[in-house]
């Protein structure tokens, strides 16, 4: 699992104020909670931007004034017009401690229904899953190689191990894959092909009934 090291400093002036201030000289507020202690610091975008900017889940080596720290990203806040970093929170990570995390979904192997001209619709990009640190994993896979047209793979399909907790209930489907519509008027005339006949049957199986009923006695 990839971890970003980021430098930090730490901050005694906190409050909005203070903050407001320190994000004038382009840093971030940010803290650590978890453990004995909570430490407020700041870093800047340039050591954060490889942690927050990206679709994968990465761990964060907190470097404060020399002392180190793993943690994870817990919150952000943005800027509501400028979409800037105003605040992060991380969580400190403890051996034995449970935490929950986002973590992405990623599939493997090769879907029959994509071969036969279908599409893979991804529902669900990222899933939340509970553990502890040493259990951590930086993505959950899903083995699409029996996914036919129409099919769906759910939550309870992800690999998972024992050690971890999925936050989804299992029946929600996290990807499919759909029927193009070239094959899905095939299939619907095939369809009505096959109902057309079960009826006409149906029809010839009530008239030879009738004509039995109609027959004169002898």
């Amino acid at each position: 699992m990839e971890t970003i090291n980021i430098k930090a400093e730490t901050r005694t002036e906190t409050g909005k104020k203070a903050n407001k201030a320190l994000r004038k000289t382009g840093r971030i507020p940010a803290v650590l909670y978890g453990g004995k202690d909570t430490h407020t610091f700041s870093t800047t975008i340039r050591e954060v931007k490889h942690l927050i900017y990206t679709p994968n889940f990465k761990l964060a080596e907190l470097d404060i004034d020399g002392a180190k720290h793993k943690a994870i990203v817990k919150e952000i806040q943005f800027h509501p017009v400028t979409d800037a970093i105003e605040h992060i929170d991380f969580i400190k990570l403890q051996e034995g401690v449970p935490v929950k995390v986002q973590v992405p979904v990623r599939f493997k192997g090769t879907s029959p229904g994509v071969r036969e001209g279908g599409k893979l619709i991804q529902s669900i990009r990222n899933i939340g899953i509970k553990t502890t640190p040493e259990n951590l994993v930086d993505e959950l896979v899903a083995d699409i190689s029996h996914v036919t047209l129409g099919m769906a793979v759910r939550v309870k399909d992800l690999e998972v191990s024992d050690d971890i907790e999925v936050m989804s209930p299992g029946n929600i489907p996290v990807a499919s894959v759909n029927v193009p519509r070239a094959l899905k008027s095939v299939e619907e005339e095939a369809a009505e092909v096959a109902e057309a006949a079960e009826v006409a049957a149906a029809a010839d199986g009530d008239a030879a009934a009738d004509g039995d009923a109609e027959a004169p006695k002898e």
